[in-house]
């Protein structure tokens, strides 16, 4: 009898707070109290705010044009996700928010964000704003030297945030998953 109302207890508290509940096959980070958002240029310049996204399901990564690898796959794997899912792809927002302000202009950006999707869009900002945001998002990253001083990289979280239509932060998806778990994901998001 204790299992029965300890059950019954549990389904009303997850009515209760108002969430969707979802079988998502990524991390699910719904109600978690951090990465509540971000203030940054896009990269025609416009400051934007996950606000300016509010209506579509915004998938945010974290990471650097001069990347060899895990920021080139992961914006890769997000084209094959837009092209698997259709035209729920329309509800959809890719952002890639640089953790590189000092070589990621928003020329830079301009170019190589829109070069994996048309509709992707790159993000900057100060290196303080910048800070600020991966701080928000609890991102790992730091400068590693190279052998000259413009030669070198940035080790990082190697993960992607996904918000509801609302906002809400809701899932973290980990590289190198493969886009059929996204697809599954997000279509369950912008159908919502």
């Amino acid at each position: 009898m204790k299992k029965l109302f300890a059950a019954l207890f549990m389904l009303l508290a997850l009515a209760a707070c108002g969430e969707k509940q979802f079988k998502f096959e990524n991390t699910d980070l719904t109600g978690l109290d951090y990465g509540k958002g971000f203030s940054l240029n896009d990269h025609t310049g416009k400051p934007v705010t996950l606000d300016s996204y509010k209506g579509k399901v915004v998938v945010l990564f974290f990471g650097f044009t001069h990347c060899p690898d895990v920021c080139p796959t992961t914006m890769a794997e997000m084209s094959a996700v837009m092209k698997e899912l259709g035209p729920d792809a329309d509800k959809v927002q890719v952002l890639f928010a640089t953790l590189d302000p000092e070589r990621d202009t928003k020329e830079l950006l301009s170019q190589y964000v829109p070069g994996f999707d048309s509709r992707f869009v790159g993000l900057y900002g100060t290196p303080e704003q910048v800070a600020a945001t991966a701080k928000e998002f609890k991102v790992f990253y730091q400068k590693v030297p190279g052998k000259t001083p413009d030669s070198y990289t940035i080790d990082h979280t190697a993960g992607s945030y996904v918000f509801d239509k609302s906002g809400k932060l809701r899932l973290f998806l980990r590289h190198g998953g493969g886009p059929a778990p996204i697809v599954h994901d997000l279509k369950l998001l912008a159908a919502n």
